[in-house]
């Protein structure tokens, strides 16, 4: 077996751990959700509750059992010049769209994504409300799968579930946008679409949901001209890559990387 077989083995066997996390996070968040929960304010002013907590301690745990370390939002004080030599590492959000979580509106996620040398490379994204997972492998595809059962591994899950993109049958040109942050600058973007193709279906969403739909062929682009941070595109930029498509970084036109000295992401777009 050659050393890249041996790696996409690897990768396949370390996501399927990561696709249990995220769905064992999920059922923490549930538990919390369903309660009168209190909501905490971080430094940066965005709102923390014991769901955002219970979800890191569930996925740090079940993630020892990997070898690789874990860059999570809940446990983010790595200094640079330590993460800097990871060649591969976890990059968490264990609770992403803690606003809409507050909101109780259903649209929040947990995301796992595994990042290789800069690069996302798989990723996993669980709806717990809904039931739903996403998860990809570049170069093996991305997939979807309307109910999850946690009573299975990789290869069953990717029998249960349908290959992205969809065919959504889609007869306006969809852009899709965030449902708690709107900026000038994409409404901008909206108007400039809107010139090209007529007559857009704009699809309000929260959390990395967004990025799911792009994928699942749902939405034709996702522009985000507002702050975001890695830990939010992370997993989705490898489901969507898997896809076939790409999130590409406004500033530099190529896509994404991670793991920067500033976790803090530039303007970019997914299609």
């Amino acid at each position: 077996m050659s050393s890249e077989d041996n790696s996409k083995t690897d990768i396949t066997s370390v996501m399927q751990i990561a696709i249990g996390a995220s769905y064992h996070a999920g059922l923490d968040i549930l538990k919390v959700y369903n309660t009168s929960f209190t909501v905490e304010q971080k430094e940066d002013n965005s709102p923390l509750t014991l769901a955002d907590k219970s979800a890191h301690q569930v996925i740090a745990a079940a993630l020892e059992n990997t070898e690789y370390p874990v860059l999570s939002e809940e446990g983010r004080s790595i200094p640079y010049n330590e993460r800097k030599a990871w060649d591969r590492f976890w990059m968490v959000d264990p609770l992403d769209g803690t606003k809409e979580f507050v909101k109780r509106n259903g649209e929040f996620t947990v995301n796992i994504a595994l990042i290789e040398k800069g690069i996302s490379i798989a990723g996993v994204i669980y709806v717990p409300v809904t039931g739903v997972m996403y998860f990809g492998i570049v170069g093996l595809g991305a997939y979807k799968i309307e109910s999850f059962n946690p009573d299975g591994n990789l290869d069953s899950w990717m029998k249960a579930g349908k290959k992205l993109p969809l065919n959504q049958g889609k007869t306006k040109f969809t852009v899709v946008g965030s449902r708690s942050h709107k900026s000038p600058e994409t409404a901008e973007v909206m108007d400039k679409l809107a010139k090209e193709h007529g007559e857009l279906n704009i699809v309000s969403m929260g959390s990395s949901l967004k990025i799911c739909l792009v994928a699942d062929g749902s939405a034709d682009i996702y522009p985000r001209y507002a702050p975001t941070m890695e830990w939010d595109t992370a997993a989705g930029h490898a489901i969507v890559k898997a896809a076939g498509k790409e999130i590409f970084d406004y500033t530099t036109g190529k896509p994404m990387v991670y793991n920067k000295e500033n976790l803090l992401n530039n303007w970019f777009t997914v299609k």
